[in-house]
């Protein structure tokens, strides 16, 4: 599973969920990609749920639809500040729109939400968020992962290893740059 001359984001705020953001960030890695942290401020110090620190590489401001193969959304609390910044949202939407990896694990789909991307989309996502995910448009389902062309999600840390494989099958089928 060769991710050689991909980019993938991974957004990131206080109280993201750690292995949630860490997980996805190494194992892209591992299999090639160059993976970008972005966040509402570039080169800040974010901290997880538990005080685990995460630097940002980038702003959303500074996320070029062009530059970027994938975007990943963590969960934890992270989601709902993330959403709060709309060109954090715009950029989830312009990804999603061109085809392009779009994928949210446990509170993650609360920036689908807001990002105006799931009407008539299949998904899943922790189960407290169900009625979000629900009244943003998109059939929920209770599964590891669900995978609908280039949205992929999931419910919840232990579902990790499904959710990886799941974007990296999207990110290996679409075509490069």
């Amino acid at each position: 599973m060769d991710l050689k001359n991909r980019r993938i984001a991974i957004f990131a705020d206080n109280l993201y969920q750690e292995m949630e953001l860490w997980v996805p960030y190494y194992r892209f890695q591992e299999a090639g990609a160059t993976v970008v942290l972005a966040a509402a401020e570039a080169g800040a110090t974010y901290t997880s749920k538990l005080g685990y620190p995460v630097k940002s590489d980038v702003s959303y401001e500074q996320l070029s639809l062009r530059e970027f193969d994938g975007v990943v959304v963590p969960g934890g609390y992270a989601p709902d500040r993330m959403r709060r910044y709309p060109t954090a949202n715009l950029f989830v939407h312009d990804m999603d729109a061109a085809g392009k990896l779009v994928a949210a694990i446990c509170h993650g789909p609360w920036v689908l939400c807001s990002a105006q991307m799931l009407k008539g989309r299949r998904a899943t996502s922790f189960f407290a968020i169900k009625d979000d995910v629900i009244h943003a448009g998109a059939q929920w389902e209770d599964a590891e992962v669900v995978v609908d062309n280039n949205l992929v999600t999931s419910r919840a840390p232990e579902d990790l290893p499904a959710f990886c494989r799941a974007c990296i099958e999207v990110l290996i089928t679409e075509p490069r740059p």
